[in-house]
């Protein structure tokens, strides 16, 4: 069993910019040369997330909505009053959708529905330059 880690390194607009990271992934995959396994991808820190979309921008603007739904921007957050630097939103949008994606990895290929894209998510309310972890575990 061998490990290949990597890394994707970006700048984002904040404000839950979403960023299609699957051909990023796909390279890490390719790069190291592993056939079968588990691929992750994991984004550290508090204010970021990782999933799958239909990435198209009907849904991505759906998304976002959704987001602003049930984690509204312009209600009071402790987090805000704490520390005053207003993303307290951020902070729960992150925690909700989560910091990290597996996906199975057969015959060289990531196991991605037809039309899944592997998306970041930049939950803080500023621009931010980020670096995910993809990690490859498998042979």
């Amino acid at each position: 069993m061998a490990v290949a880690t990597s890394y994707i390194e970006f700048a984002t607009r904040g404000d839950s910019d979403i960023i299609d990271i699957t051909a990023d992934v796909s390279g890490a995959v390719s790069e190291s040369g592993l056939t079968g396994g588990i691929v992750t991808v994991f984004a550290p820190g508090a204010t970021g997330a990782v999933t799958t979309i239909e990435y198209e921008s009907g849904l991505v603007s759906d998304f976002k909505r959704m987001l602003e739904r049930i984690a509204p921007q312009d209600i009071e957050y402790a987090h805000n009053l704490k520390w005053g630097d207003g993303n307290g939103h951020s902070h729960v949008r992150a925690s909700l959708l989560g910091p990290d994606l597996s996906v199975p990895l057969i015959g060289g290929k990531m196991q991605l529905g037809t039309w899944q894209q592997i998306i970041f998510i930049d939950l803080d309310n500023r621009p931010r330059e980020r670096k995910l972890i993809v990690q490859i575990v498998g042979d």
